[in-house]
């Protein structure tokens, strides 16, 4: 077990196919640290929006990379997986398209999450 912890860590995810390496880092380290016990918001944000919609995470490959629908449903079962507001609306997604248990939020929750006593915030 970790300790010495924030006790929300916020991981942003910005890329999706397009940078898949990129992609893929966000949703390892916010699936290793919520497999580890660490309270994880992840943010489905720009491209990575698009995982928010059913079957569009087994669409992702990557070569060595862990299973993205692997790693997307431990972050439901076990955090709070969130599309922003304004990149959904951009891609006409709307909160009948996502995932059960992904929320669709914007850049005042975000901050909330990140300014919140001890949380610690990654972009990627």
């Amino acid at each position: 077990m970790l300790t010495g912890m924030a006790r929300l860590l916020v991981v942003k995810a910005t890329a999706g196919a397009d940078a898949p390496e990129r992609c893929s880092q966000a949703f390892t380290v916010a699936s290793t640290a919520a497999a580890s016990g660490v309270d994880v918001s992840f943010w489905l944000t720009g491209e990575s929006t698009w995982f928010a919609l059913p079957g569009r995470a087994a669409q992702f490959e990557l070569p060595h990379a862990a299973p993205l629908p692997d790693l997307l449903d431990l972050l439901i079962g076990s955090g709070r997986v969130t599309a922003c507001t304004q990149c959904a609306a951009r891609r006409q997604i709307g909160p009948d398209d996502v995932l059960p248990g992904i929320r669709i939020a914007g850049a005042a929750v975000f901050v909330e999450e990140i300014m919140a006593g001890g949380a610690q915030a990654l972009v990627y």
